[in-house]
């Protein structure tokens, strides 16, 4: 359910802008109108901490229960109190503050900074050397020496010819060199005249021993920086309390900012759930504020999403939480559908009772380890659940034919949706046509339950064109109907199927255009006018209930993969060999249980954004509440 939302305005004297502000970050409700941007130096600050943080997981040390005590002292500059806190070890994270830590915050960045400016010079000095190397160790500061007195030194690599005609020209003083890299290489007083090919060897500021100190010494500069940085990684928490404390003053001065005034009064304005107004009319007549409460505008885009889930449907909200989604304030919430669809098309994909078994022991583990059952804890058992169930109905438990030859896991299976079907007497095109029947059954129904939530909503709301979203309901009926004539040869009239394509084609074209804010005509005029767009999104009502198949085809092709390493470990299962079939079952399994995970983001969640979405009329274009708070934790 998407929470009712109320634009209320604050006001409070000038004077007391400060106590207003504090007063909204304790409240925690007002999500904040038009909000601006924090103060270029706030944000800046949470931006410096968050990329250190980043640098500096590289040299976090692992977290182990005996792990090493942290050490004094960062850079020469943490001591006292961060010396006996870093005593605490990694079990009990050290603890820094003021201008400790900024001491630390100072040395890691310093460090960071200096580690990539070593870093790149280091590349430079190393790919100098290895042009130098060719022409040996030798003293560029001695040859500088011999032009100080007078010999005005030059290197060239030449080839024969030009060498040929230095010789015989008598105002060239040349004399030749060892080769380098197979080309002829002299050495010239003065320069050799222009126009002549020569490649001129520049001498460089530094030999190959120069060169080597250097490389040398800036590893050591190195070593210290993340000698540096491996005691700064120590102190994360601290980090990660300080970025906390930056977001919150970011947060602070972005409301700052926001907050309109004159010489008298301050106000700022926002979105509140209706149902948290009363908890907010008790604050502000405690805090003694001036308020104002409005319905939001119709044209309002702003307007953040709140999300009331119940037992259920909480379930589904990590999903959105990765998938980065979120319906409209306006749209429709279709957490429950989202749920019970995605949980059937997780078991079909993933399509194995073995596998199953896997996911649920793994969560069982994950539950033992934190201690506490979290939402997608609850949602990895549904998920693991439904995924056994639709196992034992196919008759899957890790691909084994021999499964079959079990009693009670045979007794599960439903014949005409068994994977091994000449155990129930029912041929392999029959139950291929069956599993097929019902991916296309499926997504007919969820369609034409995506079409149905959205007449009701139109209906709500008195706009006419929910007659559309009829229309479309006989013409997802009609498209499934052909599907199963055209995919699976069933033996149907195309006749009625064509006059069910017609009319909802017609009511599509009819009543598309028809909006609350618009009279018959002009509702009629732009459905007309969009036509032909009507007619593209009919074929492509086909295509959508035809993109259901993937369900089976999808489950098929993890099938067909687990029995080829099945059977290729089967091959091997002699003798010694018998621990490298071992090995090619488990890593093949391994490798199959990753594909169908992929398979899941690919295909099942598609189905359930494009195509059930778009029936529903749901485009995700929310924005997420975020009431101006104190934050305990950092944003996603």
């Amino acid at each position: 359910m998407i929470e009712t939302m109320k634009m209320v305005h604050v006001v409070t004297t000038v004077s007391r802008k400060r106590e207003l502000l504090k007063g909204l970050k304790d409240l925690g409700l007002l999500h904040i109108a038009e909000k601006k941007q924090a103060s270029a130096a706030a944000a800046k600050r949470f931006q410096d901490l968050a990329k250190l943080s980043s640098e500096l997981q590289e040299y976090a040390p692992k977290k182990e229960k005996n792990a090493k005590k942290a050490e004094s002292g960062v850079g020469g500059n943490a001591s006292g109190t961060a010396a006996s806190a870093a005593q605490t070890g990694a079990d009990s994270a050290p603890v820094l503050e003021g201008e400790e830590l900024e001491n630390l915050l100072e040395s890691a960045a310093k460090a960071i900074e200096d580690k990539r400016s070593l870093t790149e010079d280091m590349q430079a000095a190393t790919a100098e050397a290895e042009k130098l190397a060719p022409w040996g160790n030798f003293d560029p500061d001695q040859v500088r020496e011999l032009t100080k007195l007078g010999y005005d030194l030059h290197f060239y690599r030449v080839d024969g010819p030009i060498w040929d005609a230095i010789q015989k020209d008598e105002k060239i003083t040349a004399i030749r060199l060892a080769s380098v890299e197979k080309a002829v290489t002299i050495a010239t007083i003065g320069s050799l005249p222009q126009g002549m090919a020569a490649n001129e060897f520049v001498l460089p500021a530094k030999g190959l021993s120069g060169l080597k100190e250097e490389l040398e010494e800036d590893r050591k500069k190195i070593a210290d920086c993340e000698t540096i940085l491996r005691k700064a990684a120590l102190y994360e928490d601290a980090i990660h309390k300080e970025m906390i404390r930056a977001q919150n003053a970011e947060d602070d001065s972005a409301a700052e900012r926001t907050a309109a005034s004159d010489e008298k009064l301050v106000w700022i304005s926002g979105y509140i759930p209706e149902a948290d107004l009363d908890q907010f009319r008790a604050k502000a007549k405690e805090e003694s504020w001036a308020y104002a409460i409005d319905d939001v505008a119709k044209d309002d885009e702003a307007i953040p999403t709140k999300l009331r889930y119940n037992k259920v449907t909480r379930l589904i909200s990590p999903i959105y939480k990765i998938l980065g989604i979120l319906p409209g304030y306006r749209e429709t919430d279709i957490s429950l559908w989202f749920l019970l669809f995605f949980a059937l098309f997780f078991a079909m994909i993933i399509g194995d009772g073995g596998y199953g078994l896997l996911i649920l022991l793994f969560t069982i583990g994950l539950a033992a380890k934190k201690k506490k059952m979290t939402t997608p804890i609850y949602l990895l058992l549904v998920l693991s659940i439904t995924t056994i169930v639709w196992g034992a109905i196919t008759g899957t438990w890790f691909g084994m034919e021999s499964a079959m030859k079990v009693p009670f896991l045979k007794a599960l299976v439903l014949p005409g949706f068994a994977n091994y079907p000449e155990y129930f007497g029912v041929t392999a095109a029959a139950q291929q046509n069956n599993i097929m029947k019902f991916s296309f059954t499926i997504g007919a129904i969820q369609m034409e339950i995506g079409s149905l939530i959205a007449v009701k909503k139109k209906i709500g709301e008195k706009d006419l064109s929910f007659v559309s979203d009829i229309g479309w309901m006989i013409t997802i009926v009609s498209m499934y109907l052909l599907s199963l004539y055209l995919v699976l040869g069933e033996k149907l009239t195309l006749g009625p199927i064509g006059i069910g394509v017609l009319i909802g084609f017609i009511l599509v074209v009819l009543f598309s255009g028809m909006s609350p804010d618009a009279s018959f005509a002009e509702g009629l005029k732009a459905g007309l006018g969009g036509a032909f767009t009507s007619f593209l999104n009919t074929i492509s009502c086909f295509g959508n209930v035809m993109s259901y198949i993937r369900l089976f085809a999808v489950g098929m092709a993890g099938l067909a993969i687990a029995q080829s390493f099945n059977n290729m470990a089967a091959g091997l299962a002699h003798g010694p060999l018998i621990i490298v079939a071992i090995v090619v079952v488990i890593i093949g399994h391994a490798i199959n249980i990753v594909m169908c995970f992929l398979s899941v983001i690919v295909h099942g969640i598609r189905l359930n954004v494009l195509e059930f979405s778009g029936q529903v009329g749901l485009e995700w274009t929310g924005i997420a509440y975020d009431p101006f708070r104190k934050q305990d934790q950092l944003r996603d």
